[in-house]
């Protein structure tokens, strides 16, 4: 264990408490001090839940550990069996709890509680994380309940294809998606849709929304659809091992995954499917690939951190949907490393994995990106190198689970993302353009023709610029009273962060760092970079307009 301010993942105790809450008549008892109960905010305020979390905290205190915390539990699962009356129980344990052993999940074992199945959760907390938690949670609880209906050995698989013959139309189970996942919700809704649209049934959606007498219709599907791997994994796997249930892999998200997505799928159930002009009909994502206006975006440097899942799915739109150069490729968590290394070796990079993310922020400035695409981590670290971001992984905060419809997966998951992706790009060449001009009459002086009656002394703005974001720099900048050209202030190279390794002793002059807050953002660490490198090579302490100038013709021949 390590001490650190801020980390990707929970304790696997967390990603058992998702799934959860994640289904109804479901019911979880926490072996757990006073202080772990914080994980009900994450459901009230991250997902702006109306109800707090299935849980019930057995809260031992100090005072406790000198006692019977075994009794502690058992009092603690009769309560809750009596008051919650849950269809399916949880036990398990936090990280504090486990040094106590006191193994809750034996106690209730060999309790009698009126056949209410119950499924003990041995979640190593000094090992394991959130993600192979709620993992090993919805496994433990899916075999746990199908265990009756397990074949014999030497059974017939089952003909993905039987729907034929059984005169219906085919039926396939989501798997995956659960509370705190990205957008899960919204997927969901828009995966069904999209099946819909092809004649397809949704047998089972878990585990979120699931109850426990859904997870036993599981084997009446033609095959199971695996949307979130993380999450859904396992059980996939042992679905298709225990019960010979074919499984869809492909994750739709962008628009190149969503055609393969159906194609898979109809090749498994034998489904004629036409696609041609679909993607051009519900996404306007690939006729912007297409447009002049999309070279702007032709080589536009992104980098990538997330779960596996979107990180991969990220990188393939980044660079084969958008036209955009990955220069960073990573996780946070390494149950899927192989295959996000497979992915950023096709890119000719080499995937970034750590749950550091003072390591991620590193690497990122390093990279020199124009984009970042991460967790709500990386949005913190790129506004601390002025680099524009969108989130498109858990963790997440409140402003990421929007109450509107914004799935990420299927046509109108590759609309979203479209949007979420290119408008920082665009809304930073617009905040460039503001900089650039803040000087025009138009802006400064009181003339402010384009709000009628504002101009004027008591609307006039301050002279010397108007405050904005792309004006921040300057604003600092510009020549105080008695400030002359001559002795204009000097700046270490590091006195204005741009994502740069900037070294001691370089200096910038005020009307070199005036130029260079002229040239936009997404672009500044680069020019900055390179100019500190002409500097260095020629001997030059202080970096003026006139060295930036220069530096520019050298790098441009």
């Amino acid at each position: 264990m390590e001490l650190t301010l801020w980390t990707y993942e929970g304790p696997p105790h967390v990603g058992a408490l998702r799934i959860a809450a994640s289904m109804e008549g479901v019911h979880y008892v926490l072996h757990a001090p006073q202080g772990d109960t914080y994980a009900d905010l994450l459901f009230t305020m991250i997902e702006r839940r109306d109800r707090r979390p299935p849980v019930t905290y057995t809260t031992f205190q100090a005072r406790d550990l000198g006692g019977d915390t075994a009794e502690l539990v058992k009092r603690s699962i009769t309560e809750a069996v009596a008051r919650f009356k849950p269809e399916a129980l949880l036990v398990g344990e936090s990280c504090t709890a486990e040094l106590i052993q006191d193994q809750p999940g034996s106690l209730a074992a060999g309790m009698d509680l009126g056949g209410v199945p119950i499924v003990s959760l041995d979640l190593p907390a000094y090992s394991k994380k959130e993600n192979w938690g709620a993992a090993e949670t919805f496994y433990q609880l899916v075999r746990g309940l199908l265990k009756d209906q397990l074949p014999a050995p030497g059974f017939t698989k089952p003909d993905p294809t039987r729907w034929r013959q059984e005169g219906r139309r085919p039926r396939v189970n989501l798997l995956g998606p659960s509370l705190l996942g990205f957008r899960c919700r919204d997927d969901v809704r828009e995966i069904t849709d999209l099946l819909a649209d092809h004649g397809i049934e949704v047998n089972v959606v878990a585990p979120l929304g699931a109850r426990p007498a859904d997870l036993l219709r599981l084997p009446q599907a033609d095959l199971n659809v695996c949307l979130y791997p993380e999450v859904a994994g396992p059980v996939c796997s042992w679905l298709e091992r225990s019960f010979g249930m074919a499984v869809v892999r492909t994750v739709p998200i962008g628009v190149g995954a969503t055609g393969d997505f159906l194609v898979e799928l109809g090749e498994k159930l034998a489904l004629e499917m036409s696609l041609v002009g679909e993607a051009d009909r519900r996404s306007r994502l690939p006729w912007y690939s297409r447009s002049v206006d999309s070279t702007y975006l032709t080589g536009k440097r992104v980098f990538i951190f997330a779960d596996a899942t979107h990180a991969i799915a990220a990188a393939r739109i980044a660079s084969q949907e958008l036209g955009f150069t990955v220069v960073g490729l990573g996780p946070y968590s390494r149950e899927q490393a192989r295959e996000v290394r497979a992915a950023a070796q096709e890119l000719g990079l080499e995937a970034l994995i750590s749950d550091d993310y003072l390591v991620v922020e590193k690497a990122m400035a390093e990279a020199a990106p124009e984009l970042v695409l991460g967790t709500q981590m990386e949005r913190h670290s790129a506004k601390r190198l002025g680099l524009p971001c969108a989130v498109i992984s858990s963790p997440l905060h409140v402003q990421d689970v929007p109450a509107r419809y914004s799935p990420q997966m299927g046509w109108e998951g590759a609309n979203v993302i479209f949007d979420s992706w290119v408008h920082p790009l665009m809304m930073g060449l617009e905040e460039h353009l503001i900089g650039m001009f803040r000087h025009d009459f138009e802006f400064v002086d009181g003339h402010l023709s384009h709000l009628e009656g504002a101009s004027g002394p008591a609307a006039a703005a301050p002279a010397n610029g108007i405050a904005s974001t792309a004006a921040g720099t300057q604003s600092r900048l510009d020549h105080g009273p008695g400030t002359s050209q001559d002795t204009e202030p000097v700046f270490t190279a590091g006195s204005v962060q741009a994502g740069g390794g900037q070294e001691l002793g370089l200096n910038w002059s005020a009307s070199g760092e005036a130029e260079l807050s002229r040239i936009p953002f997404f672009v500044r660490g680069k020019v900055r970079r390179n100019t500190e490198a002409y500097a260095r090579d020629r001997g030059v302490n202080t970096i003026t307009e006139e060295v930036l100038y220069d530096a520019k013709a050298h790098f441009s021949r």
